[in-house]
C-alpha cells in the first residue's frame, strides 16, 4: 500500500499539507527561524504522530474490551540531538489512564499490543530512537 501526501509552499515559511483522508494541516516556523508562527511544527507533528498512532490502537482495544475508562492522554517527551540534521534520539512515551474502575491489567495489555504488534509509527520511532514507555494509572 502507499501513501501520497502533497505539501505545497504558501509563502515565508509556511506549507500546506494534505492527507489521504482529504483534510489538510498548516506547517509553519517559529518567527525565530523565519516563520510567522502560524502552523504545527514538523518534528512536533511526528510526536504526535507517534501518539495518535498508538493512541488509536489502544482506543480501539479499550471499545473491545469493554473497558471503563474517563480519561486516556499521551504525552511524548523527546530529546532533539544538538549537531544537524537535529532528530529525537530519545522519545519517553507516557499513556495516562484516568477512572475510578480501571483494569489495570487489561490497560496495560492494550499498551503492550501497540507497542509490540500494532503501531506502525512505534516502529519507525524504533529505528532511529531510543524509546521509553510508562503507563500511568490516575484512580479518582
Amino acid at each position: 500500500m502507499t501513501n501520497r501526501v502533497s505539501t505545497e509552499w504558501k509563502g515565508g515559511m509556511a506549507f500546506e499539507s494534505n492527507n489521504p483522508s482529504g483534510l489538510t494541516i498548516r506547517i509553519d516556523a517559529g518567527e525565530e527561524n523565519g516563520g510567522s508562527d502560524d502552523g504545527l511544527r514538523p518534528k512536533a507533528l511526528m510526536l504526535s504522530s507517534l501518539a495518535g498512532c498508538s493512541g488509536l490502537d489502544v482506543a480501539s482495544l479499550i471499545e473491545k474490551m469493554k473497558l471503563e475508562v474517563d480519561r486516556f492522554h499521551i504525552e511524548t517527551i523527546a530529546n532533539l540531538t544538538d549537531e544537524h540534521p537535529k532528530y529525537y534520539d530519545k522519545v519517553v512515551v507516557e499513556y495516562h489512564f484516568h477512572g475510578s474502575n480501571l483494569n489495570e491489567a487489561k490497560l496495560q495489555r492494550a499498551v503492550d499490543l501497540s507497542i509490540e504488534k500494532y503501531c506502525g509509527v512505534m516502529e519507525m520511532f524504533r529505528r532511529f530512537a531510543e524509546l521509553e514507555l510508562k503507563t500511568i494509572f490516575h484512580t479518582d
